[in-house]
């Protein structure tokens, strides 16, 4: 049988500085059962996505050309894909 742990109290702080050093300096485990904190995230179904997801058929050639320009950048070539299209309907 695990042993349960004896938390420590966290002490009252005078001023945020004195919290900051205080949570550089100590292990916080030493003072929260994370086991316990579990966070449920419920999310509105009436509300819409940020981002969707899309299946978008382009020439291999053009596709090639986006990776070897994304590489060029380093950045992913999904990423360069929506920056270009974020530019042009910018331009419109």
């Amino acid at each position: 049988m695990k042993k349960k742990k004896t938390l420590k109290t966290i002490p009252h702080f005078k001023s945020a500085n004195e919290e900051y050093e205080f949570r550089q300096t100590h292990d916080t485990t030493d003072y929260v059962d994370y086991s316990k904190n579990r966070v449920q995230i419920e999310f509105d179904d009436s509300v819409e996505e940020p981002v969707k997801l899309i299946s978008l058929r382009i020439p291999r050639d053009m596709l090639n050309q986006l990776k070897s320009m994304a590489v060029k950048r380093d950045i992913p070539y999904q990423s360069l894909i929506k920056m270009i299209l974020a530019d042009r309907l910018a331009a419109i």
